[in-house]
C-alpha cells in the first residue's frame, strides 16, 4: 500500500504544509520562513548495517528513496543518485578512530557538490515533466556558488542568478562560478555574504517579481539538506565497529546547513552521541548555545574559512525548530527552543584564525595530513571535544571531522602556513587561464531586481 508523501512546512508556521516538489521548487515558503518535514522515516538498525556494504550513491538512494521515495520513480531516482555521485568520498585515518571525511572529491572540489548535484537533477527531472522553467537565485560566501555554478550548467529548464561577496572568496573560488556563463550569471556584491543573503530573501518576497519564477539552490532550500544527511549515514556504516555505536561528528559550520543534514540523520535514527560545531571567530551560535541568548554578528568577520564568514546564519531557525522553538528570519527568538536537550546534543567552538593556522602547521607535522581551514576547524573543535571529555572519551572512541574543500582552494594561505603548494586536483587545472563574465554591484536592492527582470522576466 502507497504512503502518504511526507509534507513540509514552514519555520514562520504561517504557510500551508506542501510536498518535497513543492518546497524545492518554492525554496523560500511565502512567509519567509524555511521548510522542514513534518515527520521523517526512521532507519532501523538492521537496515543500517545493510548499508556497510553499499557505494556511495547506493547510499543516498537508500537514504533519499526512504524519504522522497513515493513523489519519484524509484529507478529515476536511483539513476540521479547514480549520475550525481560519480567520485569517490574518502574516510582518512589520521590516528586511533579519529578520521578525516574529506568532501572534496566532486567536480568543484567542495562539499557542496553533494548536495548541489542531486538537487539540480531532481529540479530538472520535476521540471521536464511540464516544460517548466525556473531561475535560480542564490547567495555564496564560497564553495556554495561554484558548485550551484557546476550543477546547474547547461540544464535547459533553468537559469542561474548567484551573488558572492565581491572581496571574501578566493580567486579559485571566484573563477569556478565566473568562467562558465551560458545559463549561468555571476554577480559580485559590493558588501558582506549576509548582505548577499538579504537581497536574495528580499526578492523571492517581493511581489513584483511574481512573474519571474525564483528558487533558491543554497541551504534556503530543504533539497540543499536532505542529500546532505546521506554522507553522516556513510561514513557511519563504513566506520562504526558495531552497529549502536555512538559517533561524535565534527562539522565546520557557517550557514549551519551541513550540521542540518547531520541533525537530519540523527532523527533518522543514526546513533549519534554528539556534533561539534566547529565555528570560525563568527561565533554567534556558540554564543548562543551557551548563553541562550542570540545576536547576530553584523556585519559579519572576514576569516581565512571564508565560506563560514556568516554572521546570521539562515539554518539556525531550523535548528531552533528541531529543538521545539520559533526564531524568525530576522533571527528573533519568538520562543525559545529547549537549551538543555540541545546543549545535550551539540557542543560548540570558536576557533581564531591564529588556531586555524596552528592547526594545519601542526596536523601537517605531526600526521602528514594535509588540512585546508575549514577542515582545520572542524579538527580543532575535535580536539577541543576530546581535551574536555578525556574520561568519557576513549581511544576507541569513532570521531570524524568534516573536510569540506580541497586545500588546493587555498593555495597562498597553505603556502604562507607550510610553505608548499597543494597539487591541484583535475577539476582545478586550468582554471586560472579561463576568461572571466561576472557584473559589479553595489549593495542595492534595487539593482539587483532591475538585473532579474532585465535577463529574465
Amino acid at each position: 500500500m502507497k504512503k502518504n508523501p511526507i509534507k513540509y512546512y514552514s519555520t514562520n508556521l504561517k504557510s500551508p504544509e506542501v510536498t518535497f516538489k513543492e518546497a524545492l521548487l518554492k525554496g523560500l515558503a511565502p512567509d519567509g520562513g524555511l521548510y522542514l518535514p513534518t515527520s521523517l522515516p526512521l532507519i532501523t538498525p538492521g537496515e543500517l548495517e545493510s548499508l556497510s556494504f553499499k557505494e556511495y550513491h547506493e547510499t543516498a538512494f537508500y537514504v533519499l528513496n526512504k524519504i522522497i521515495g513515493d513523489e519519484i520513480d524509484k529507478e529515476e531516482l536511483s539513476e540521479l543518485c547514480a549520475g550525481a555521485y560519480n567520485f569517490e568520498v574518502p574516510l582518512e585515518k589520521v590516528y586511533g578512530r579519529k578520521y578525516i571525511m574529506r568532501l572534496d572529491q566532486g567536480p568543484t572540489a567542495s562539499f557542496k557538490d553533494f548536495a548541489a548535484r542531486m538537487m539540480s537533477r531532481l529540479m530538472q527531472y520535476y521540471l521536464s515533466l511540464n516544460n517548466q522553467h525556473l531561475t535560480i537565485l542564490t547567495a555564496t560566501s564560497g564553495d556554495t556558488g561554484s558548485a550551484v555554478a557546476n550543477a546547474f550548467y547547461g540544464l535547459k529548464n533553468i537559469n542561474a542568478i548567484i551573488l558572492f561577496p565581491e572581496k571574501e572568496v578566493t580567486m579559485m573560488q571566484r573563477k569556478q562560478m565566473t568562467t562558465l556563463q551560458n545559463n549561468i550569471k555571476i554577480i559580485a556584491l559590493d558588501g558582506k555574504f549576509d548582505d548577499c543573503q538579504k537581497l536574495v530573501k528580499l526578492a523571492f518576497l517581493d511581489p513584483e517579481l511574481s512573474s519571474v519564477p525564483l528558487t533558491s539552490a543554497n541551504s534556503i532550500n530543504i533539497g540543499r539538506l536532505l542529500p546532505q544527511s546521506v554522507y553522516y549515514f556513510y561514513a557511519f556504516a563504513k566506520l562504526a565497529a558495531y552497529i549502536d555505536e555512538k559517533v561524535i561528528f565534527s562539522v565546520p559550520s557557517g550557514n549551519f546547513g551541513n550540521l542540518m543534514g547531520g541533525l537530519i540523520a540523527k532523527k533518522m535514527g543514526l546513533p549519534v552521541k554528539q556534533f561539534i560545531i566547529s565555528t570560525n571567530a563568527n561565533n554567534e551560535v556558540p554564543e548562543f548555545i551557551h548563553t541562550g541568548i542570540y545576536q547576530p554578528i553584523n556585519p559579519s568577520k572576514n576569516c581565512i574559512s571564508s565560506a563560514m564568514n556568516v554572521g546570521h546564519p539562515s539554518n539556525l531557525a531550523r535548528i531552533v525548530a528541531f529543538y521545539r522553538g520559533i526564531m524568525n528570519e530576522t533571527g528573533t527568538i519568538i520562543k525559545q527552543p529547549d537549551m538543555d536537550q540541545m546543549r545535550e546534543d551539540l557542543f560548540a567552538v570558536s576557533v581564531t584564525d591564529e588556531e586555524t593556522r596552528s592547526t594545519i602547521d601542526e596536523t601537517f607535522k605531526k600526521y602528514n595530513f594535509l588540512l585546508e581551514p575549514h577542515g582545520a576547524i572542524a579538527w580543532k573543535g575535535l580536539k577541543e571535544y576530546s581535551g574536555i571529555n578525556k574520561r568519557s572519551m576513549t581511544g576507541k572512541s569513532l570521531s570524524i571531522a568534516l573536510e569540506t574543500a580541497h586545500p588546493a582552494k587555498f593555495p597562498l594561505e597553505l603556502q604562507q602556513i607550510l610553505n608548499i603548494y597543494p597539487p591541484l586536483p583535475n577539476s582545478l587545472s586550468g582554471l586560472e587561464m579561463r576568461p572571466e563574465d561576472f557584473v559589479c554591484m553595489e549593495n542595492n536592492y534595487g539593482l539587483l531586481k532591475d538585473f532579474i527582470l532585465k535577463y529574465f522576466k
